[in-house]
């Protein structure tokens, strides 16, 4: 198990791996809900972002909201997994006026479970300090910084994943449409 951990490099979870589970609070009531909750209702999309600072997340994390209601018709829920602290989620909730669930992935155990962490290089996260974005401070880590790749998984009711997007290219994104055309089994 040491070169697992020796891989600088996260590759996703693969198509019928077990999604790891996890758990949220519905915002509403104020229950907590667990994904096996979830999945009992229908096919669960679960989203990586990396944060509010980042441009191209907080488009789509828009996108997803304006695209809300054509997910929901297809039986689905959407859940958002993201390193930021509560500052930075509720940025994005009045940035996006995003309704779904949006978790604070504390330590990066969702991100790990799910395969899209990778630590920063120092050099890049100089460069975003310098840019006036501390990772460290804005996703309460300590020595290392870590971020997700903006992964998209699609969980079925049985709770495997159905459907990956997973690219280490940040400004690359899966469409809304090819979320639907996977939630249609397409």
């Amino acid at each position: 198990s040491y070169l697992v951990f020796s891989q600088e490099k996260p590759e996703g979870l693969f198509i019928n791996s077990k999604a790891p589970e996890f758990k949220l609070t519905d915002k509403e009531t104020g229950e907590e809900l667990s994904l096996k909750d979830l999945r009992k209702k229908g096919n669960v999309v679960v989203v990586f972002y990396r944060g509010n600072w980042c441009p191209y997340c907080s488009r789509y994390i828009k996108k997803l909201q304006d695209s809300l209601e054509f997910i929901k018709a297809k039986g689905a829920q959407v859940v958002v997994i993201t390193p930021e602290a509560q500052e930075g989620i509720d940025s994005t909730i009045s940035k996006s006026g995003a309704t779904f669930p949006i978790i604070h992935d504390k330590d990066m155990k969702l991100a790990k479970g799910y395969k899209v962490a990778f630590k920063m290089d120092e050099k890049t996260l100089g460069r975003y300090k310098n840019a006036g974005i501390d990772l460290l401070k804005n996703n309460e880590q300590t020595k290392d910084a870590y971020l997700p790749v903006p992964a998209v998984y699609i969980i079925n009711t049985d709770g495997a994943i159905s459907f990956r997007f997973f690219e280490e290219n940040y400004k690359k994104r899966v469409s809304v449409n090819e979320i639907l055309n996977a939630l249609e089994g397409k």
